[in-house]
């Protein structure tokens, strides 16, 4: 269940340019064919679910105070959580430098289509930003990082795949002179952005609806107590004037 749940709130509810706007600066460029941002989309998913996990295990048993205590007890007071961004970049230049190597050999078309952007997947936020989350989220296995990698990576698929077929097909629409081009992308972002937080009902409150409810029940508890106790004064102010 537990998997399940981060594999549709990452996608729809926590979806990487619809909730967070991150890898705006590609999700804007490579979206005017849908075939190119299929392959662009692709080549995000293969990152996120690679670098993700990788990630989560330097972070478990690297980066964390303590991580080190594999090593031996002298270790266990080291802290390299410095070290997060540096590494981090380091796992994802790597993973896209494979794609790119990849995708040159094996599609041409592809990778002319791409040009800049499919390197430029090295510094795209959507790619480190999937990292960061997993670890300020804390992340407790790396089942989780995985299924959280590729996950974030189908939405940000899905996102621009969508704009990718709008755009197309707006392109031969009366769009009003002043909203053309990215003007009438953003506003279709922003109502899809309204669109996919609709999602956000479908997923149970988990363990906030209980702490929720204990939380409202402690409060009535208080005000009751507070509306006895007053009436407790005026009873006996009543009694002090009429003995």
């Amino acid at each position: 269940m537990e998997h399940i749940e981060l594999f549709f709130k990452s996608i729809f509810v926590e979806n990487m340019v619809f909730a967070y706007f991150l890898g705006m600066c590609s999700y804007l460029a490579v979206s005017k064919k849908v075939s190119t941002a299929v392959g662009l989309g692709a080549a995000v998913i293969f990152v996120l679910t690679v670098t993700v996990p990788i990630n989560w295990l330097l972070d478990t048993y690297i980066l964390q105070e303590g991580a080190l205590s594999w090593l031996g007890e002298e270790y266990a007071t080291y802290d390299l959580s410095f070290l997060s961004f540096i590494l981090f970049i380091a796992t994802i230049a790597t993973m896209v430098q494979l794609v790119e190597i990849v995708v040159e050999k094996f599609s041409p078309s592809l990778y002319n289509s791409l040009g800049i952007f499919l390197p430029l997947i090295a510094v795209n936020c959507a790619i480190l930003g999937g990292s960061l989350f997993m670890q300020s989220r804390e992340i407790a296995s790396f089942g989780l990082a995985l299924n959280y990698g590729f996950s974030s990576g189908i939405g940000w698929f899905l996102a621009i795949v969508a704009i990718a077929a709008i755009r197309e097909k707006i392109r031969y629409s009366n769009v009003p002179a002043p909203l053309r081009g990215l003007g009438i992308t953003f506003i279709i972002t922003g109502l899809m952005a309204i669109g996919f937080m609709s999602f956000g009902g479908m997923l149970p409150e988990g363990d906030d609806a209980p702490a929720a409810e204990q939380t409202d029940t402690a409060a009535g508890d208080e005000l009751e107590k507070e509306k006895s106790e007053q009436t407790a004064e005026a009873t006996a102010a009543l009694d002090v004037m009429n003995p």
